[in-house]
């Protein structure tokens, strides 16, 4: 039984990513996109201290 849900559950996210991210430019631009937020988070939080 868990391992049905956990293969449901894997085929979920899968599905998702292949929808959210179609190409591998797609994918590039989402993780560009993920560290410029992280870098730009950084920044604020070292004006801060």
């Amino acid at each position: 039984m868990f391992h049905k849900v956990l293969m449901l559950i894997l085929g979920i996210v899968m599905a998702t990513l292949v929808v959210g991210c179609n190409t591998v430019k797609g994918v590039g631009q989402d993780v560009e996109s993920g560290g410029k937020a992280i870098s730009h988070t950084a920044e604020k939080v070292s004006d801060k201290l």
